[in-house]
């Protein structure tokens, strides 16, 4: 920890006196500091850039909001600690804002700065796994040509993250995220590729890699006795197709693995936009005996009717519940209420978003028993999440 280089952003003198001189007892030596974002730019552009920022946002000039955008497309933060006094909501939407950057966001230390949390926060980025730089000095898009080379060339690899019970540590499996290792950009998270594939109807040949690379991966595992279940993200669109369950049954036929070791997650917002001929695919994949999820559960509109009329076997809670767990006493009310209806209807519940103990603690308290989230583990690359299950023992069947 002693190594990291950190930028200290804090446009009050004497805040930023006690910060600094905190993480030096820390035994932290190259601290940078800046009292606005425009120069705070200047300064890390020059010493090349910092692993983690403590970022206030309020500030004159350039705010640390426009400085978090700015510092993300340069490729000078890697982490973000925020330390700043404001509203819950628009402290969560800057938490959301600074995920969809790319940065890793370490937690919220807020005001006035305490150390013991600081150093807590600091060991997270530790324990990250070791990335490739993503970004560039800029910030346009690949191309659809890029793309095209990099689905011919097997760039985008599968990412794991971990499904977790939360009393026992056991793995219930994992949910699988694309990445895209770029040869010049570095590892790119989907929000950097996944809106050009859209508009050109790429998504379907990026869904098929990732699925032969699980079952390439569930084979190896298979081998010395370990099954993991697979969850892997399905576009409306693709229901549509009446061949994608065949196509699934064939893979699963070649590899020689059943139907259980797979579940397929749809968001609720696009089960509405699914055409009729989603309803035959789903029975036919929940016929082979592959899970099916209810992805970001509650964001939507219809929730409960999409429950009642397809064939779930697992409902995954959107983590803005778990977010506002502290600071909205209904959003327990509406966590507890999952369960229950969990339980009453036979569904594996997984709350996603899980971040802190703290959170962790109420969600037992309340009756949750999987999650996912960065408390457990963070998306992982393949080598990384075959090291994580050979130190976990081989769960009990659920």
């Amino acid at each position: 920890m002693k190594n990291l280089s950190i930028l200290v952003l804090e446009d009050e003198p004497f805040q930023r006196l006690i910060a600094v001189t905190a993480l030096r007892q820390l035994g932290l030596v190259n601290i940078h500091e800046a009292e606005d974002g425009a120069s705070a730019l200047s300064l890390l552009k020059s010493c090349g850039g910092v692993d983690i920022a403590f970022c206030d946002l309020r500030m004159a000039g350039m705010d640390g909001a426009a400085f978090l955008r700015h510092a993300s497309q340069a490729g000078v933060i890697r982490s973000v600690i925020l330390s700043s006094e404001v509203e819950p909501e628009l402290r969560q939407a800057t938490i959301a804002m600074i995920r969809c950057l790319g940065l890793d966001f370490l937690g919220d230390l807020g005001k006035p700065f305490d150390m013991q949390r600081a150093a807590g926060l600091l060991e997270r980025h530790a324990a990250l796994p070791a990335r490739i730089e993503a970004f560039t000095t800029t910030s346009a898009p690949p191309t659809l040509e890029e793309i095209l080379e990099g689905l011919a060339q097997g760039e985008f690899e599968p990412f794991f993250q971990p499904k977790v019970c939360m009393e026992s540590g056991e793995l219930h499996g994992a949910e699988v995220l694309a990445r895209w290792r770029h040869p010049q950009r570095g590892l790119l998270s989907p929000g950097h590729f996944l809106p050009v594939m859209e508009r050109h109807g790429l998504i379907d040949r990026l869904f098929w890699q990732l699925v032969e690379q699980g079952l390439e991966l569930q084979q190896e595992l298979a081998r010395s006795g370990r099954q993991v279940n697979l969850a892997f993200n399905i576009h409306p669109r693709q229901l549509g197709n009446l061949d994608i369950a065949e196509r699934v049954g064939l893979a699963l036929e070649s590899a020689g693995l059943p139907g259980s070791g797979l579940t397929f997650e749809l968001t609720e917002n696009g089960l509405v936009e699914a055409p009729a001929a989603s309803l035959e695919s789903l029975v036919r994949l929940r016929l082979m005996g592959c899970g099916l999820a209810m992805d970001d559960f509650g964001a939507g509109y219809s929730s409960l009717d999409r429950l009642c009329e397809l064939p779930f076997s697992q409902v995954k809670l959107d983590a803005a519940f778990v977010r506002k767990l502290n600071n909205q006493p209904r959003s327990r009310a509406i966590i507890s209420s999952a369960v229950a209806m969990a339980d009453a209807m036979d569904l594996t519940l997984v709350v996603e978003g899980v971040e802190t103990n703290e959170q962790r603690d109420r969600l037992l308290s309340l009756g949750c028993k999987v999650a996912q989230g960065f408390l457990f583990a963070r998306p992982l690359d393949r080598s990384s999440f075959r090291n994580l299950l050979a130190n976990h023992p081989q769960p009990g069947i659920h």
